[in-house]
């Protein structure tokens, strides 16, 4: 019998000073299929390990953290992604075909969604596993809902170019697709840049056009702002706050 591949979602607050109660977030259900696992493909063991950690409060884990098996996917898929194809996972499931359930997990929300994991998800469908998303957060969805903008056409753009000039035309590329077709234009940034990657937009973007940030979801200080950009450049206190917590962007009608 093959092992299932299970994508467990991570809480939001990585990174972030403080940390949401780990039940608030996380269904129960979820948390007792994580407790039971003991072979785990992670991007980050340690922040893995962590995770655990917490889950082990409320849900006792089936082995100690020290005894389960985490291996890592390469770092070098942590920044351009493993969603071309070109990394080939199956080796990674080794433990999978020999009748173990693996849990797929990320820094933070959903593997395989604006995170590394896409190439161990196709590989278990090559290798012939059951592939088992579990429910919990997930950033790009839940700011969506919160923005007002439209939820029936969008599309998730990842990071935006760091110089300056590629930024702003890229920028104006998702404008025009999200005003001529009214698809949402959703993207993230490292969050430490957000506040650079906000007044860029506002350099840039029509004055009608809407604008949503939502920041710190989950968290206790979580905070979600969609409006136009002209208002967006009246409200100096709006763009004070932004923070460096974890953000997602949004631009649409």
């Amino acid at each position: 019998m093959k092992g299932r591949l299970y994508l467990v979602p991570a809480p939001l607050d990585f990174g972030c000073k403080t940390q949401a109660p780990l039940d608030s977030v996380m269904p129960q259900g979820t948390l007792v299929v994580a407790a039971r696992l003991t072979h785990w493909i992670s991007e980050n063991a340690r922040s893995t390990r962590a995770y655990l950690k917490r889950v082990d409060g409320i849900v006792p884990l089936g082995q100690p953290i020290q005894a389960l098996q985490i291996v890592e996917l390469p770092r070098e898929l942590h920044k351009k992604g493993d969603h071309s194809g070109d990394f080939d996972a199956r080796p990674l499931l080794a433990a999978a075909l020999q009748g173990h359930d693996v849990g797929l997990v990320s820094e933070a929300g959903m593997p395989a969604v604006a995170d590394p994991g896409s190439s161990v998800v196709r590989a278990a469908h090559v290798l012939g596993l059951s592939v088992v998303p579990l429910v919990g957060p997930v950033s790009l969805l839940l700011a969506l809902a919160a923005s007002g903008m439209n939820g029936q056409n969008f599309a998730f753009v990842g990071y935006l170019p760091q110089d300056a000039a590629q930024r702003a035309q890229r920028i104006r590329e998702l404008e025009a697709l999200a005003l001529r077709g009214g698809q949402t234009q959703l993207f993230i940034e490292t969050p430490y840049r957000n506040a650079v990657l906000l007044e860029a937009l506002l350099r840039t973007l029509q004055a009608g056009t809407r604008l949503a940030l939502a920041s710190g979801l989950t968290l206790e200080g979580s905070a979600v702002r969609s409006q136009p950009v002209s208002a967006w450049r009246q409200d100096g206190a709006a763009r004070a706050d932004i923070g460096d917590a974890p953000c997602v962007f949004a631009i649409g009608k």
